[in-house]
């Protein structure tokens, strides 16, 4: 365990620990194009990432579409079936993470909007499944981040302690979550989401890659 009692690390998941841009710029484009709208373009698809499928829809075609979220999402849902888990890349630093994780005796969970299943598909092909204690996604809460539900659950499944939890992701939707839940917040600024956008939230520690991580806990940083 670190020297400042950290139990757990909880993370968001896309990049945070993955990139599955590409397959959401797929799935996007796929809904779009079904529903009669034109191709977003792939940077302003990507700054959607997190966010829930009628907020995307919202960003991406505008406001005056929110009644078609239902035809978004079913659309976005078919596409992701056959492309999103071979589409997802897990960066390389994470099973040498895991396992710096593990000598500290600290525990890991995943907390997403993305379907838990995807996730633990992912977890397989790469070796790694078990290696997150716990994994909640979309179908394991009724509202997405930034409710505080999914984060919660996974803290109790830790430590369940919310004072002994660390929750590490890339956005502003990430940093309001670990605040609605009373968690420390670290910013992990491998997204897009700029370092300024973070500044009301005031996190714990601003780190590049979620790999910092196990030698800011070693050196009781954290």
């Amino acid at each position: 365990m670190s020297d400042a009692g950290v139990r757990a690390v909880i993370f968001d998941f896309d990049y945070t620990l993955a990139d599955s841009s590409s397959g959401v710029i797929a799935c996007a484009n796929h809904a779009l194009a079904g529903m009669g709208l034109p191709a977003a373009a792939d940077d302003a698809i990507r700054r959607t990432i997190g966010m829930s499928l009628p907020r995307t829809l919202a960003e991406l075609a505008g406001s005056e579409y929110a009644s078609r979220a239902d035809e978004f999402m079913r659309l976005f849902l078919e596409r992701a079936d056959e492309v999103m888990a071979d589409s997802t890349r897990l960066y390389d630093f994470v099973p040498s993470m895991a396992d710096a994780m593990d000598g500290l005796g600290v525990e890991m969970g995943i907390v997403s909007s993305k379907y838990r299943r995807r996730i633990e598909e992912v977890l397989r092909r790469e070796g790694l499944a078990g290696r997150f204690a716990a994994v909640v996604g979309a179908e394991d809460v009724d509202e997405l981040k930034p409710d505080p539900t999914g984060l919660l659950r996974s803290v109790a499944r830790l430590s369940g302690c919310r004072a002994r939890c660390l929750y590490a992701g890339d956005s502003a939707t990430d940093a309001e979550t670990a605040r609605r839940a009373g968690v420390r917040f670290v910013a992990t600024l491998s997204g897009v989401t700029p370092r300024e956008a973070f500044a009301e939230y005031e996190p714990r520690l601003f780190i590049d890659s979620a790999a910092e991580l196990p030698p800011l806990l070693a050196n009781g940083v954290l």
